[in-house]
């Protein structure tokens, strides 16, 4: 059992595991950079230690400061969040190495799927299905042109090491690949130091869904069911629902136990993402996140578990609090990303708040850090909080979020809720009848926001 917890990461995603600990009786430390000085998840921790300067590479990227925090503090695990260092398997081998333990998957688990062509390989072994394309990097653009020829365009290039729509490139035909291939090496190289791509065919109209496993490292995994992440601008996404309005309780059953397998027989460890293109009724993998995902909370809803929680009893070498028959569906949940950026164009807008306050009410939580006076820094991402509705169906969820955003005050910056209260006028997203593709056609229609 854990005495002490650090959680190597800020703002919401901290909080949200410095409450985990407090209800399980563990003590909680956070680290900060001397821009977060005054953090919401430093004034909330039972200690917190200064690791550096604002820059993340100085701070929350520093392994040698992170550990130095658990030495001085007497910390026994880490908790990584989500970003930052939550993949690095550099990181967790250096964690271990140091006799502490690393709440999440193992280091060898993360970089089997860190690697997007060997996570493939591995998948379609494990009798996932994947998304028709290469068996590896491809080395040219001759190579290129024929596997591209074969499996028909469009087709898309992406960064074997790839991340948050970085280097990756569509080639609607065969004139565009070359420079497709070109492009996306130079994006991969300056973004990842790995220049190799792959190529995979392009699906005209899919949704993103992702699927929740759950592992206890000794051969035992759930699922808990789908999650529909389809409304993206630029690959990143901006509201994911739970269930999918897509995906019926046959399919739900059929591919959630396929990728709880899966992860089962490789004994992964702790909470995971396996994420698909689906089109036709069809799934395929595209990718597998080794973390806790931003969008947990709507899972957390419907399925009334504490994911969090889960992690730090699983890390501890305890058994999975739940089996798959304990897992019912429960209503249907909503998730919007609130950003501090000022729309139309999504340009950051840090800055200070001056009044603040968040919504209330039944089947309503508000997940963020900000709080009135705080400084919004500009060194990091900016995401600022995470609201979330359940509802008994999904219409009930959808009016909750309406009313919900109604409430939302956040003076003294712009942020994107504007976005979603006139994406809830829209027919297609009332009826969830939107795919990957969706999102940035309607903003090039050029909304009133």
């Amino acid at each position: 059992m854990f005495d002490k917890i650090l959680i190597a990461n800020r703002g919401e995603i901290a909080l949200r595991v410095i409450r985990a600990c407090r209800e399980m009786g563990i003590r909680s430390v956070a680290v900060h950079s001397t821009a977060d000085a005054d953090a919401m998840h430093v004034r909330m921790a039972d200690e917190s230690v200064c690791i550096g300067p604002p820059p993340s590479p100085d701070s929350y990227l520093s392994i040698p400061s992170i550990i130095s925090a658990c030495e001085i503090t007497g910390a026994q695990a880490i908790h990584p969040g989500y970003g930052f260092l939550s993949e690095n398997a550099r990181f967790v081998q250096i964690v271990e190495d140091h006799g502490l333990t690393f709440i999440g998957p193992s280091a060898e688990h993360i970089r089997m799927m860190g690697d997007k062509i060997t996570a493939k390989e591995t998948m379609k072994a494990l009798g996932v299905p994947c998304v028709p394309g290469s068996e590896g990097g491809v080395p040219d653009v001759e190579t290129a042109r024929k596997l591209a020829g074969d499996m028909g365009y469009p087709v898309i290039v992406k960064a074997t090491a790839g991340g948050g729509g970085r280097g990756m490139k569509l080639a609607k035909t065969a004139d565009d690949l070359e420079r497709a291939f070109q492009t996306a090496r130079a994006e991969a190289k300056a973004a990842f130091g790995n220049d190799e791509v792959y190529i995979e065919k392009y699906l005209q109209k899919p949704r993103h869904i992702e699927i929740q496993v759950f592992g206890d490292g000794q051969g035992r995994a759930v699922h808990l069911g789908e999650r529909d992440c389809s409304l993206q601008r630029r690959h990143q996404k901006v509201l994911e629902e739970a269930p999918g309005p897509a995906i019926d309780a046959e399919t739900r059953a059929r591919i959630g136990k396929i990728c709880a397998d899966a992860v089962a027989r490789i004994n992964y460890r702790g909470a995971g993402t396996i994420e698909f293109l689906y089109e036709d009724g069809e799934f395929y993998f595209i990718e597998m996140n080794t973390r806790l995902q931003v969008e947990h909370p709507v899972t957390e809803a419907i399925f009334g578990v504490d994911l969090v929680r889960e992690q730090i009893r699983v890390a501890e070498g305890r058994p999975l609090s739940f089996d798959q028959d304990d897992l019912v569906l429960n209503g249907h949940a909503v998730e919007v990303r609130i950003n501090a950026e000022r729309l139309p164009n999504f340009a950051p807008c840090p800055g200070r708040i001056t009044a603040y306050h968040a919504p209330g009410g039944l089947g309503v939580r508000m997940d963020s850090a900000l709080y009135d006076g705080y400084s919004i820094p500009p060194y990091y991402d900016s995401l600022i909080g995470k609201l979330i509705v359940h509802g008994r169906d999904r219409g009930e969820a959808l009016a909750r979020l309406d009313r919900a955003l109604g409430e939302l005050i956040v003076d003294g910056i712009d942020t994107t809720a504007p976005l979603f209260r006139a994406l809830l006028l829209e027919p297609d997203i009332q009826k969830g009848n939107y795919n990957i593709h969706w999102l940035e056609r309607w903003l090039e229609a050029g909304p009133d926001l």
